[in-house]
């Protein structure tokens, strides 16, 4: 086991009073797995991989209860020259816009350089520029010493994705959180990406936390996935049982969503009716509840406990058994 979330709690104090953006997730990631979390924009995912990080936007954003463990030690309760020696060396992060994420007004090869001169400081100038090409070119980036030259904005959408990725897997991290790397990107380019995530997760033996909204990508590149829905966990399974035996009318509803060849062409798409609850508004039980076909009086009356099936397949749900198979 090589990351472990025990309750994790995370609540921001905004104008109105204090939110919590997390609310009491647990899951585990094995070494060379890789994790998916999806759910709809706003459910937790971003504010799941930023608490992992430690790098919620301060002084609003805390941490108010439970664990993570990595690699057997609680970063909660690490100083910030530890954290710092683990972020970006040992857990590095993809995010999710790499045109914000860069800095526009310095180079390429200034960027990646930084990131040897923190964690590898027994480098030589010569040695980082070495290290630099040679990751550039791991990540499939030709002409790659003209590219360290280069700015942000000269750079494509792909390229600028794949410097990103380049950046998290310089220092061989144990774990990578790829928070919606593909976004933005077209379906070639997006396809190039997800081959190159998973060929260096196989190369490092390197775990993998992917958030997305795109099921489709779940698919493809996950073992087990963690469905949230306002900041809760609605749902999580090995990829293939979840696709095959959805048991939240939620996750029902995000496959139903998803287009499909067999479907009758020009028909309108799926959709899940009503909106998604304000977090400073949540209803006492199931916050899924407005929005849910199968809803009775007891869904009101308290939020479901995550239950889980001896397949491991556990779902918070009080009418798990009446969701239709896919």
């Amino acid at each position: 086991m090589i990351l472990q979330v025990n309750n994790l709690v995370t609540s921001f104090d905004t104008e109105n009073g204090r939110i919590r953006a997390v609310d009491g997730i647990s899951f585990q990631v094995e070494r060379g797995q890789t994790l998916g979390i999806v759910g709809e924009s706003g459910c937790g995912k971003s504010v799941t991989a930023l608490s992992i990080m430690r790098l919620l936007p301060k002084p609003a954003g805390q941490i108010e209860d439970g664990e993570i463990i990595f690699d057997g030690t609680d970063v909660l309760g690490l100083d910030v020259r530890d954290m710092y020696k683990i972020r970006g060396n040992r857990i590095s992060m993809i995010f999710q816009e790499p045109m914000t994420a860069l800095n526009p007004v310095q180079k390429i090869g200034k960027q990646l350089a930084e990131v040897y001169n923190l964690h590898q400081p027994q480098l030589t100038k010569n040695q980082v520029r070495d290290a630099s090409i040679k990751m550039l070119q791991k990540v499939g980036i030709s002409g790659p010493e003209q590219r360290l030259k280069d700015y942000p904005h000269q750079l494509s959408g792909g390229i600028r994705q794949r410097v990103m990725i380049a950046f998290a897997l310089a220092c061989e991290p144990d774990i990578l959180i790829a928070d919606e790397p593909t976004t933005a990107l077209d379906v070639t380019i997006q396809a190039q990406i997800l081959k190159l995530i998973k060929e260096l997760q196989k190369d490092n033996d390197m775990a993998v936390v992917f958030i997305t909204h795109d099921l489709g990508v779940i698919a493809e590149v996950c073992d087990d996935v963690m469905v949230m829905y306002a900041g809760r966990i609605a749902e999580t399974a090995r990829v293939e049982e979840l696709f095959a035996n959805p048991r939240h009318p939620y996750t029902r509803g995000l496959l139903n969503s998803i287009p499909r060849i067999d479907n009758e062409p020009k028909i309108k798409l799926n959709t899940i009716e009503g909106m998604v609850p304000s977090l400073h508004d949540l209803p006492a039980g199931c916050r899924f509840e407005n929005r849910c076909a199968l809803a009775t009086e007891i869904c009101g009356q308290g939020q479901p406990d995550l239950e889980t099936t001896a397949t491991g397949h556990a779902v918070a749900c009080y009418h798990a058994d009446k969701v239709e198979s896919a």
